[in-house]
């Protein structure tokens, strides 16, 4: 697998270090802000984004109780921001996978619609996410060839599986 380093912007203000793939996946690492760090878990959370399909996807290790192990998806833009930098924008909209049964819940989607609202999102943009939702769901979370569903078509995506190996990336 080739990748090259990069910088990513994450929406907690932090740029991060990480890598990307050629077929536009991205992993990077980011530090978990001290108001939502759990004691005695690590304090990194590793984050995919699968640019082509306009998601991000991590595996909080915040989450405790019934979520523990569970995964959660943001849909997001990424901008090139310049050599080896990245943004990512957050497009309010986001999926919860529990970590046990097959199931999976949307989110935010009233936080997407009060930004088409308002303006701080344009139509097409709300098209894209609407639709980005809906393929990730299709191709990687329902298995429309199986009733009841016995397992998920493609989760977590194979796509980021040989990037959840990598060792941490260096912050500096």
């Amino acid at each position: 697998m080739i990748v090259e380093e990069v910088r990513v912007h994450h929406r907690t203000g932090q740029w991060c270090s990480g890598v990307r793939t050629g077929d536009n996946i991205v992993a990077y690492d980011v530090e978990i802000l001290a108001p939502w760090r759990v004691p005695g878990r690590p304090t990194t959370d590793r984050c995919f984004i699968i640019a082509d399909e306009g998601i991000q996807i991590r595996k909080p290790v915040t989450f405790i109780d019934a979520l523990e192990g569970g995964w959660y998806i943001d849909l997001v833009e990424l901008e090139e921001a310049g050599p080896k930098q990245l943004i990512v924008h957050d497009l309010y909209a986001d999926i919860l996978v529990p970590p046990v049964s097959l199931r999976y819940e949307v989110l935010d989607l009233d936080e997407l619609a009060d930004a088409l609202e308002v303006g701080t999102i344009d139509t097409a943009t709300t098209v894209r996410v609407l639709r980005n939702a809906q393929r990730f769901i299709d191709k990687h979370l329902r298995n429309l060839n199986q009733d009841p569903p016995s397992s998920w078509p493609d989760f977590p995506p194979a796509a980021i599986l040989n990037l959840a190996e990598l060792p941490p990336f260096d912050g500096g």
